[in-house]
């Protein structure tokens, strides 16, 4: 089983914000999350994400959560 730092996602939220124009703080509030909580996000640094969430940060961004996730092979 791999270590939770090997875990091989990709998080494209950098990318995403800067295509619409937004700024996390904007994206956080609209969410109803922390700046923390997506900055932790953003940076590959979750070890997991609600499905509310994905759903809401999706909402905002107009996007798919195949746009915001990705698999990184070895």
């Amino acid at each position: 089983m791999p270590s939770e730092e090997d875990h091989r996602i990709e998080v494209h939220l950098d990318r995403l914000l800067a295509e619409r124009g937004m700024t996390l703080a904007e994206l956080a509030a609209r969410v109803g999350v922390t700046v923390v909580n997506l900055s932790v996000l953003k940076n590959d640094r979750a070890k997991a994400i609600r499905f509310s969430t994905l759903g809401a940060i999706c909402r905002e961004l107009g996007c798919q959560p195949g746009d915001l996730l990705s698999y990184r092979d070895a």
